[in-house]
């Protein structure tokens, strides 16, 4: 599991909290049920008003996969397919068929068994890449209503405050405790500030990285069926795959094929 936005997170929460003590104050200060309840109820309502039913009932999943998504590294999948094109290469394409069942990439395994199954090269290229063209719309979508949520918080807030200086504005006949009420008003303003920009921004961001390397491993994938389907040489097929990888990966994958060698 890639713990990155679980760190980034709570390390800016509590650098918050550690900021509110240093200057004096205490945590219950800025703790307050009612303009958080406004910030992230008022976001969530603003954000659903925006789109579909569909893209609100998935935001729990993708808040799932924002904090314990597990990046599959590329260069392990490169490995997998150069093994399977060893296999095809010395015994046929149709003996793949008892590996496809224990391949662990299930884009890859579709890939594999449209390609046993006697599917066109053309015809197969069009359904993997209909297959991640679907998917990007789908992250897209479930990216969107986080963008939306870190762009309405902060003038959710902002509505919030101005709810609270009303009621400062009604109470000044009882001025010891207008500090209090004014301070709590402006913490509305805080928790939207906060909220898009420790919290629904930074996740839109982590699901546009994660949707980016799990269509560019697809992508990956397209081709090294393509040159199993096609009885390419293993040796050509890992330099082909191993040249698409990001330059943060190649060198592992290198360093194991000279190891190999």
């Amino acid at each position: 599991m890639d713990l990155a936005t679980i760190i980034g997170v709570v390390g800016a929460l509590v650098i918050v909290f550690v900021v509110q003590a240093l200057e004096g104050g205490h945590a219950g200060s800025i703790l307050l049920i009612p303009s958080m309840l406004l910030v992230f109820g008022g976001g969530l309502g603003a954000a659903m008003a925006g789109g579909i039913m569909r893209d609100t009932i998935g935001v729990g999943a993708s808040l799932q996969k924002a904090f314990l998504a597990k990046v599959v590294a590329s260069d392990k999948l490169v490995d997998d397919v150069v093994k399977l094109a060893e296999r095809a290469r010395r015994e046929g394409l149709l003996a793949l068929e008892d590996a496809v069942k224990e391949v662990p990439h299930p884009f890859l395994k579709r890939g594999l068994q449209l390609a046993i199954d006697g599917t066109d090269p053309e015809e197969l290229h069009d359904i993997l890449h209909a297959e991640i063209t679907a998917k990007k719309k789908a992250d897209k979508a479930g990216i969107k209503i986080f963008e939306n949520m870190g762009g309405f918080a902060p003038t959710i807030g902002i509505i919030g405050t101005v709810m609270g200086l009303v009621h400062v504005l009604e109470n000044l006949d009882k001025p010891e405790g207008l500090g209090h009420a004014i301070a709590a008003a402006f913490c509305a303003t805080l928790w939207g500030v906060l909220a898009a920009n420790v919290l629904w921004l930074p996740i839109a961001n982590r699901l546009t990285r994660l949707s980016a390397l799990e269509v560019d491993q697809m992508e990956l994938t397209i081709e090294g069926v393509l040159a199993i389907q096609s009885g390419s040489n293993p040796r050509l097929v890992a330099q082909k795959l191993r040249s698409l990888l990001p330059p943060g990966g190649k060198p592992a994958a290198d360093d194991k094929g000279k190891k190999a060698a």
